[in-house]
């Protein structure tokens, strides 16, 4: 009769688990029988409180942004309802994205902006960081900026279209009017012909529809955290990084000789988030060639939908 092996004497096989944050773990186990227990990331979805807060934030920025139109155009609800439309879309681009490939994201948070010209600060979603390849950070970048613009696009169309030309002087000193990206000049260049000269297109609508190009634009911006710094590390990988501290280099310079100060804010966040990209779980997952032909025509919107000078005051 055979002899049978000791279950005592197996030999023990190591495994080492590598997680995409970059942590191993040595798992052993006895002959070819697997580990009684896997390390796993935690993939809990969003929390009832994180609902809440989306839901209060939502609201506020919704009377912020209904103030806005109220005191600016009497309007509230003409700026207040494409504004939000817009934002909504752009961060659901994101999450929904984020639900495709499974990782776990928070709910849009609206950040209200009172006594601003905008009444908003645009809108955010919290994902887990080192949970997407490449192909998967592409699209969850990509996804927002594009559904923000299948809104913002028609809104700023049916905006130029139901203007009221003003004349220049007869805006008040203390009134802020918001610069026409080139985007903007060629929709209005394209549904009313030439810029009315020595006026103004008031309109709730279509100002609501440059908030949306706006902020496409500002997020687009291809530095750290930011959709376009998303977008950028996918295509070039670390060179990436030269590219964004080049920008914010260029950026301090341009502020410092023109004295226009008006992105400080925003460029002191960027830095303090981090201007350089942080790597995937797998950053030669392959994009294909689709989506690098779409990133290289998303990326330089920025030329077209963003203005140095966004916001003026008087005519």
């Amino acid at each position: 009769m055979p002899e049978q092996p000791d279950p005592q004497s197996r030999t023990q096989v190591e495994e080492i688990l590598i997680f995409p944050d970059g942590r191993t773990v040595k798992v052993s186990g006895g002959g070819t029988s697997p580990p009684t227990q896997r390390p796993q990331f935690r993939n809990s979805g969003p929390t009832r409180k994180q609902y809440l807060w989306s839901l209060g934030l939502f609201l506020v920025t919704c009377y912020t942004t209904w103030s806005v139109g109220d005191s600016r155009y009497s309007d509230g609800f003409g700026y207040m309802i494409p504004v939000m439309a817009i934002l909504l879309a752009h961060e659901m681009g994101h999450y929904i994205a984020s639900l495709i490939y499974r990782v776990p994201a928070t709910p849009p948070f609206f950040i209200p902006m009172p006594y601003s010209p905008l009444g908003t600060f645009g809108a955010v979603i919290v994902k887990q960081g080192g949970r997407e390849d490449r192909k998967a950070l592409f699209d969850i970048a990509i996804a927002g900026p594009l559904a923000g613009l299948v809104l913002a696009i028609p809104v700023c169309i049916y905006g130029a279209a139901t203007a009221q030309a003003v004349p220049v002087d007869q805006i008040r000193s203390d009134e802020f009017q918001f610069i026409a990206p080139p985007l903007m000049k060629w929709i209005v260049w394209g549904v009313r012909g030439d810029w009315p000269a020595g006026m103004v297109l008031e309109s709730a609508i279509l100002d609501a529809g440059w908030v949306g190009i706006f902020i496409t634009a500002l997020n687009l911006i291809p530095i750290g955290q930011l959709d376009g710094g998303h977008i950028l590390y996918t295509l070039l990988g670390r060179k990436a990084h030269y590219v964004a501290g080049a920008l914010i280099a260029g950026a301090l310079a341009y502020m410092f000789i023109t004295g226009n100060l008006t992105f400080m804010l925003m460029l002191f966040l960027i830095i303090m988030m981090g201007p350089y990209h942080p790597p995937t779980s797998n950053d030669r997952a392959p994009l294909g060639w689709f989506r690098v032909v779409l990133g290289c025509i998303t990326l330089p919107f920025i030329f077209i939908g963003f203005t140095p000078t966004p916001i003026v005051i008087g005519g």
